[in-house]
């Protein structure tokens, strides 16, 4: 399994130099005010510079200095180590944590594995499906998350609470 997180999406080509859009995918913004390295493609770039230019984040590799060597960068995923990842408060956990734990019943009943999370503002929903391909929308309340298990991939929830929400 890669030891990588996504933490942003490269976008526009932005002026003449290199610069270009960068779309933050994380929940810690302030990462980026140190950022020296990131993985795009397996490959490893080292960043001139992030610099915020209006409400939003414009990036700069040493290796790509011009427009067109700039643009081949478009649309590409930025990773870092997960070693790298921002600090947690207790109970919180990592989107790519989340992703893929089995969920059940408080009783046992397998209900399916999260393939998503959805960042709604009030509170995130983890998108489940079971082997049928069907989806269970749960919202992440503590009413009705009663155990994340990192570490056995799992998660329990309380359907009698989710009925009610």
């Amino acid at each position: 399994m890669e030891n990588k997180i996504i933490i942003g999406k490269i976008g526009a080509v932005r002026g003449l130099n290199g610069e270009l859009k960068l779309i933050p995918l994380t929940d810690f913004e302030d990462r980026f005010d140190n950022l020296k390295s990131v993985d795009i493609d397996g490959k490893n770039l080292q960043v001139d510079y992030v610099k915020p230019v209006g409400k939003s984040l414009v990036i700069r590799f040493n290796d790509y200095t011009t427009r067109e060597s700039a643009q081949k960068l478009t649309g590409k995923l930025m990773k870092v180590d997960k070693s790298e990842a921002a600090p947690l408060a207790e109970g919180e956990f990592y989107t790519f944590d989340i992703i893929g734990l089995e969920v059940s019943d408080l009783v046992g009943n397998k209900l399916g594995v999260v393939t998503e999370v959805l960042k709604t503002g009030s509170n995130d929903v983890f998108v489940t499906k079971n082997d049928d391909g069907h989806e269970i929308l749960i919202p992440a309340l503590k009413s009705v998350i009663r155990k994340i298990d990192i570490e056995n991939k799992v998660m329990l929830i309380d359907t009698k609470v989710l009925e009610e929400v």
